[in-house]
């Protein structure tokens, strides 16, 4: 599912069917199954890399730690590590993951922009990584991914969400560290300051 060589260990049609659907639902406009493609993508990247200690349980939590997902919302994360144990409890006996593990890796991802690169171990650093790879994208899939999050947030008043956006991006981008990882640091952070510095000047 979402890979373009084989997984780790193999969705039952079902339980893929089931993820897939999660996805879907509210309707979205980046927090998809395209997004979780592009994780799924750098994910590979690390395994060619610098490598996973614990490459089942990391490739579970890349799958599952956005299919619940409303904006504004504290527990979409909760929810999904959720989800990603049911689901793993019915179809995916055979592959023996920690589920603790994976249930750790997901809840990280409501912390983006406040985690202490000292507190994570280098599974975390690489997964919390994949998901802000974005930040590092291509000018013009950085911005398609920007304007994509105003989508998902305009169930909140603009002026809130303008100010929230602005403080969440400033953030990362006064961090002496926007990524966690050496692998990820070397190759995007060059490009991920300039696609915030751009993301704040379009900004109102």
């Amino acid at each position: 599912m979402f890979s373009t060589r084989p997984p780790p260990f193999s969705l039952p049609p079902p339980c893929e069917a089931a993820l897939r659907a999660a996805y879907a639902r509210p309707v979205r406009a980046y927090h998809t199954a395209e997004h979780v493609g592009e994780v799924v993508a750098a994910y590979e990247r690390v395994a060619d890399g610098p490598g996973w200690a614990h490459p089942r349980e990391v490739y579970w939590a890349v799958l599952c730690h956005d299919a619940i997902y409303e904006a504004g919302r504290p527990d979409n994360e909760a929810r999904s590590a959720a989800l990603a144990r049911r689901l793993a409890a019915h179809w995916l006996r055979a592959a023996d993951l920690d589920l603790d593990r994976v249930e750790a890796l997901i809840l990280l991802t409501a912390r983006h922009g406040t985690l202490a690169d000292e507190t994570l171990g280098a599974d975390a650093a690489h997964f919390v990584d994949c998901d802000m790879a974005i930040l590092g994208a291509p000018p013009a899939r950085f911005d398609a991914y920007d304007d994509a999050i105003a989508v998902e947030y305009a169930v909140v008043p603009p002026a809130a969400y303008q100010a929230g956006r602005r403080r969440f991006l400033a953030a990362l981008l006064a961090s002496p560290r926007i990524f966690h990882s050496d692998f990820f640091h070397d190759r995007l952070d060059a490009a991920a300051r300039a696609n915030l510095a751009r993301a704040l000047a379009r900004l109102p």
